[in-house]
């Protein structure tokens, strides 16, 4: 059986890995091995930071509608308690736009969550 050297896949496998980690720092852009240890641990960061970085919205909406409740007399869980009580269904995201940008139009359904919650 003739040997199979397979060079031309070889460096075609190896130049597409090093064409991801270009920019990379010393040995880990232009070394395979270390080049793709460093992208292996890069891609598992990025896929654990786009899942994380939908709870750190959350939190940073959360802590945004917390300060604009208590401004209108209302706590956090009062406030969205009095929100689905009241059958308003506005999501963390749009009410945190509404507590930074529109403060007026969040006092209005801050009172309609505290009628709601009494």
């Amino acid at each position: 059986m003739p040997r199979a050297k397979g060079g031309f896949k070889t460096r075609r496998r190896h130049k597409r890995l090093l064409k991801l980690t270009k920019g990379y720092w010393g040995q880990r852009k232009n070394v395979f091995r270390r080049a793709k240890e460093t992208l292996e641990r890069a891609l598992v960061y990025a896929y654990r930071d786009r899942r994380q970085r939908k709870r750190d919205f959350r939190k940073l909406w959360q802590i945004r509608i917390n300060a604009a409740a208590r401004l209108n007399g209302l706590n956090y869980s009062k406030f969205i308690g009095g929100l689905k009580k009241a059958g308003i269904e506005l999501d963390r995201k749009v009410l945190a736009y509404l507590a930074v940008n529109e403060p007026e139009t969040f006092s209005k359904i801050a009172e309609i969550a505290k009628k709601a919650w009494q």
